[in-house]
């Protein structure tokens, strides 16, 4: 973990991105040496894992099963 001050980031910023993307070393931007900011590198989300919210909802019924005569809407007028 690197500790820069927050003009050193301003005049170097584009240097500390490159070391980000380069490793996953974090960044942490003080003021009167106290820290602000972290910066980290960006983790890409796992779309393949199951939001915790939706996993609790069950279907009854099969989705890819066609509506019947009677569960299609009726045609609105043009």
């Amino acid at each position: 973990m690197k500790t820069v001050n927050i003009h050193e980031a301003k005049t170097n910023f584009s240097s500390l991105l490159a070391k980000l993307a380069a490793g996953s070393e974090t960044i942490v931007i003080c003021r009167n040496g106290h820290p602000v900011a972290d910066l980290v590198p960006h983790r890409r989300a796992n779309r393949l894992k199951m939001h915790p919210t939706l996993s609790n909802v069950e279907i009854n019924y099969d989705p890819t099963e066609p509506l019947s005569a009677e569960e299609w809407p009726h045609l609105l007028p043009i």
